[in-house]
């Protein structure tokens, strides 16, 4: 008995060791997995790629690319320039950086008629130029038409057409067929004609257009005949602080147009910029005036007669040119600069930045797109146009081919409201072009695509060409040129779409349509027919097949000649009709052409600077910069 009692025990000391040896053994294994797991996670990253302790100056240390090529606004087009310009420059507006909207500047208040076509602003009388002048509205209407005299020279001619005598002659702002470059991003650029004399004057002073002397049969020459005409310009100084403007079209977001920095008034009449320098001694109007100019860089200083200078927390900026990327990066890590914009990382780079809270990724204000030539069937279809713009999948451009260097962009611009857009499907797709005739690409014709010598443009290029092979088993030829012969085959329609690149200068609609979409050389038409696009509605006009796959805001209109609108006799068909293209909700209904991607912006921006706002229009605004002089890196405070 006693024997099986021990035994007994022995069988359940056995069992309960068992079951520790078990636990144990469960505990070793959990402990050894979860050590694999924690030695396979990565080890988390510094918050800030580069901790370095704030200067204890109020002075900002900002590297924006190189050195600017000038501090005229007339010609700010793009960083650095546009940098200085916002910064010794008022406009009647300016952009709020965090919003986008059009906030006073100069201008107190402003109104418009109820057809938006003429707009009063009110001035400050504490706006003052360095000098201490006050500045008027005499110095708006002097500048102003000093950037039509100048013609194709400024920066953005398309900004200026809508203004009433303003507007440069169609032959200085077509795409010149000798200069057209096409490269990343770049605008046709434009010619200047000699037909039209600018006025060296005032506004009273004429500009005289002279014919050529004409010969008959007989040899004989005809007197030469010369025609005086006075322009008319739309804008107006009513007494010295209320400015008048008259437009062409109406323009419903006007002040938002005036806020780019080439509506900048200038002091005087822009001598000091003939010579192409530098010049620190320039008038200027903004929160900043030049203090200096030298090899390393730019000097600001905060302006004492600057209307609003108690709001101005930094004392100084620094404009810091630096030869590349590389260099920029090896001065913020060094703690030589605070903030880096306006540069071009290679990838490698960008996936080290990535983790750091100081950098970011902003989408650009460009579009890059393949425009159609309208005059090709069939591809003055607006269902055919649809159908080879809802089958590419631009996630896979953005990923695959540009590393994430860029945007997918189902729309025309890079802030547009979100329910605005195009919406991918390849199901769709064949469906509208059998609708067209072409079911499953059958007798579709290859389809040439123009696109520069650029390796990004050929990869995306050749991407697409695949897309539109699998999904609409429809061909195509890559055409690959250089600038002088992709002018040559644009003026001569050789080619079905065109790569094309558009910078995207400001938030007004009409203005940034027209940058896109060159204008035409026929008169735009005054009176015009709203239509509203109804939220969240499936937009339709004239029959079922031209139903448009896009959902767009119950504020977006399109505008156009209801006459001129596709209707079911003319088979949807919409080729070069003239009409310009005034809103992103008619780009998208007309579909001249696909918006493919926005490229992307990376800054660098030390984390003891506050209210240096990066946006997609590359306008940060100095005014609200304010440095933490007390903030010290994370190592620094441990060690005390």
């Amino acid at each position: 008995m006693k024997s099986q009692i021990h035994t007994a025990k022995c069988k359940r000391r056995i069992e309960k060791i068992s079951v520790s040896i078990c636990v144990n053994q469960w505990l070793i294994a959990f402990l050894l997995f979860s050590v694999a797991c924690n030695q396979l996670e990565k080890p988390k990253p510094a918050p800030f790629y580069a901790e370095t302790a704030p200067s204890q100056k109020k002075e900002f240390r900002w590297s924006n690319g190189k050195m600017p090529k000038s501090f005229d606004p007339a010609f700010a087009s793009a960083p650095p320039e546009t940098d200085v310009v916002r910064a010794i420059y008022e406009g009647l507006t300016d952009t709020d950086p965090k919003t986008l909207n059009a906030v006073s500047a100069i201008a107190v208040d402003w109104k418009s008629t109820d057809d938006f076509k003429t707009w009063t602003f009110n001035l400050r009388r504490d706006a003052r130029w360095s000098n201490g002048e006050r500045v008027t509205a005499q110095n708006f209407v002097r500048s102003w038409k000093r950037l039509a005299e100048m013609k194709g020279k400024v920066s953005h001619p398309e900004l200026l057409q809508n203004i009433v005598g303003m507007k440069i002659f169609e032959k200085e702002i077509r795409p010149s067929v000798e200069g057209d470059s096409f490269d990343v991003l770049s605008k046709p650029s434009t010619t200047e004609s000699s037909q039209i004399l600018p006025s060296q004057t005032n506004s009273n002073s004429s500009n005289v257009l002279q014919e050529p002397p004409e010969t008959n049969s007989n040899t004989e020459q005809k007197p030469k005949i010369e025609r005086t005409f006075e322009r008319k310009y739309g804008v107006e100084a009513i007494d010295n602080f209320t400015l008048k403007i008259s437009l062409v079209k109406p323009d419903k977001d006007f002040p938002a147009l005036v806020a780019h920095p080439i509506f900048r008034p200038i002091y005087g009449h822009g001598k000091e910029f003939e010579t192409g320098k530098l010049n620190a001694n320039i008038v200027t109007s903004g929160a900043f005036r030049v203090f200096s100019v030298g090899q390393d860089g730019i000097t600001l200083d905060r302006a004492e007669n600057y209307w609003n200078t108690e709001s101005v927390e930094i004392e100084r900026v620094r404009f810091v040119p630096t030869e590349n990327a590389e260099k920029a990066l090896e001065a913020y890590r060094a703690g030589e600069v605070d903030a880096v914009t306006n540069a071009d990382f290679e990838p490698l780079a960008l996936k080290l930045l990535t983790p750091y809270e100081d950098f970011q990724r902003t989408p650009h204000a460009a579009l890059n797109f393949y425009e159609f030539n309208l005059k090709k069937p069939p591809f003055d279809d607006r269902r055919v146009r649809e159908a080879l713009a809802i089958a590419i999948e631009r996630e896979r451009l953005t990923e695959d081919e540009m590393g994430d260097a860029s945007q997918p962009a189902l729309s025309f611009l890079p802030f547009s409201n979100e329910k605005t857009k195009l919406v991918q499907d390849a199901n769709r797709a064949k469906n509208l072009l059998a609708e067209t005739g072409f079911a499953k690409g059958e007798n579709f014709p290859t389809i040439k695509l123009l696109v520069n010598r650029n390796n990004v443009q050929q990869r995306i290029a050749r991407s697409v060409a695949k897309m539109w092979k699998q999904n609409l088993n429809i061909e195509t030829e890559i055409i690959v040129k250089d600038s002088t012969e992709i002018t040559s085959a644009w003026a001569s329609d050789d080619y079905a779409l065109v790569r094309r690149g558009a910078v995207i200068p400001t938030t007004n609609e009409s203005a940034n349509m027209s940058a896109i979409f060159l204008p035409e050389d026929e008169v735009i038409p005054d009176a015009t027919i709203d239509k509203s696009i109804e939220k969240g509605e499936v937009l339709q006009s004239g029959n079922s097949n031209t139903a448009v796959t896009v959902v767009a805001s119950e504020q977006s209109k399109i505008e156009g000649d209801a006459n001129q609108m596709p209707s079911e006799n003319s088979n949807t068909k919409t080729a070069a009709d003239g009409r310009t293209i005034s809103t992103e909700a008619q780009a998208i209904v007309e579909l001249h052409a696909i918006p493919l991607y926005f490229p992307t912006s990376y800054s660098l921006v030390k984390p003891y600077i506050q209210g240096f706002d990066i946006n997609v229009l590359d306008a940060p605004s100095l005014k609200n910069v304010k440095i933490d002089n007390s903030w010290q890196p994370k190592k620094a405070k441990s060690e005390s």
